[in-house]
């Protein structure tokens, strides 16, 4: 009886012994709760650029406003000759002679912005902005994103000054040289002045005289009658003081926003900086032209920066760069574009939103650059100021005409010579695109 009963209460106190055994690693067993995952950072990319100060800053508040509203880091940098390109490189017509060079540095837009699954639709983006950014398919190779076409802005100030009609700038060249004595005889010491010499006087005043600057197969052809005579009246026109050239780029911008020059041939994304300038009350007009040439006036042409795609990236870098894209193409950050930069509009919506707002506030070059244009401006695609090296031949001799060293007619051929040599060293700067 005692064995039985010591036995009886070991076994319950052993029972009792398990029982705890049994719940202790049962409750140390049960899953704690996990802490939240932290966030993904996002995926870092650069847009890479050569923009001055101040379009830096104003690309600069674009990229902000994506990225607080995608939570993205896409950052930009400036563009440097010789390195790897970024994911996104936004390159302007001087410094396209790199990207024909070096075709495996980049991948046709389209077939990034497929590969991200982001649809792109060609034939959305107006004609005339096409140039050097569609391959023989026309797909998009690039996106056209600040394209303008050159324009005359004057002061309607200085016009009033010299007893002209404000409203009535002159359509041709010809009737310039009759305004410009004008306004010279006002005071002005800096009546007319150019920017892009290269691009307005030799791709642009040639297109618009129905001469292109180079033929089909990339042969420049810039040397003929019409351009020697344009080249001509502007040498003469610097000897009487009415011309006024600053330097090869767009230094001659400054002098007419100060004030200084009464007009200006230039890009027509420029008004977005002469509308705020003072003392400056901005008139724009269409590039004049020769009204002497058979056939008349034809149209101008289309060009400026462009947004490539860098090769060799990761497809999440690739997928935040083609979200970019389909937002730099919705239409309230086209008209933002115009509105901000001076560009035209790629997209018929965009355009029709855009003209509705610059009417508001009485801007016209919207409507001037177009009618300019006239579904033409990507005509000729290789033009003159677009290949780096027969860009500086071409300014070399011009400034020799305009500093009266050489007649425009022995200029403009060497000009040709040089520059077809250049490009049958390297025939890949023939090509409008490297696709």
């Amino acid at each position: 009886m005692i064995y039985r009963s010591t036995a009886l209460h070991f076994f319950r106190h052993l029972v009792a012994a398990l029982g705890v055994a049994l719940l202790v690693p049962a409750h140390a067993a049960k899953p704690s709760a996990k802490p939240a995952a932290k966030p993904a950072d996002p995926v870092v990319l650069e847009l890479a650029h050569n923009l001055g100060p101040q379009a830096q800053e104003r690309l600069q508040e674009v990229v902000d406003r994506f990225n607080k509203e995608n939570a993205t880091d896409l950052k930009l940098k400036k563009l440097e000759k010789g390195t790897r390109p970024a994911v996104l490189n936004l390159i302007r017509r001087a410094e396209m002679g790199d990207v024909l060079s070096q075709p495996k540095h980049f991948v046709p837009l389209h077939q990034m912005m497929s590969s991200a699954g982001k649809g792109l639709t060609f034939s959305e983006v107006a004609s005339d902005l096409k140039a050097g950014v569609v391959d023989g398919r026309g797909r998009l190779v690039a996106l056209p994103l600040v394209y303008s076409t050159p324009v005359l802005f004057y002061n309607k100030n200085a016009f009033r000054k010299a007893g002209l009609d404000p409203e009535r700038p002159p359509l041709t060249w010809f009737e310039m040289q009759g305004v410009l004595d004008k306004l010279q005889g006002a005071g002005y010491t800096c009546p007319y002045t150019s920017s892009w010499p290269v691009w307005v006087h030799v791709d642009n005043v040639s297109a618009l005289s129905g001469v292109p600057a180079s033929s089909d197969k990339g042969q420049l052809s810039f040397n003929g009658l019409p351009q020697v005579k344009h080249v001509a009246m502007m040498a003469t026109w610097t000897k009487a003081g009415y011309f006024h050239l600053f330097g090869r780029r767009d230094e001659a911008s400054g002098k007419f926003n100060d004030g200084e020059c009464a007009m200006i041939t230039t890009d027509s994304r420029e008004h977005a900086d002469f509308k705020e300038a003072r003392g400056v009350e901005l008139g724009v007009a269409p590039l004049p032209h020769h009204d002497d040439v058979y056939g008349g006036r034809r149209s101008t042409l289309a060009d400026g920066a462009s947004l490539w795609i860098g090769a060799g990236r990761s497809q999440a870098e690739y997928k935040v760069a083609a979200k970019f894209v389909a937002y730099l193409l919705s239409p309230e950050i086209q008209i933002e574009i115009v509105r901000r930069y001076g560009g035209l509009p790629l997209t018929a919506a965009a355009r029709a939103a855009a003209r509705s707002a610059l009417l508001r506030d009485d801007d016209r070059t919207l409507e001037v650059a177009f009618a300019s244009l006239n579904g033409n401006g990507a005509k000729t695609p290789v033009r003159v100021a677009n290949i780096e090296p027969v860009l500086l031949i071409a300014n070399e001799e011009l400034e020799a005409v305009w500093a009266d060293r050489k007649p425009a007619k022995a200029a403009l051929d060497t000009s040709v010579t040089r520059g077809n040599g250049i490009l049958g060293s390297a025939p890949a700067l023939k090509k409008a695109q490297p696709f």
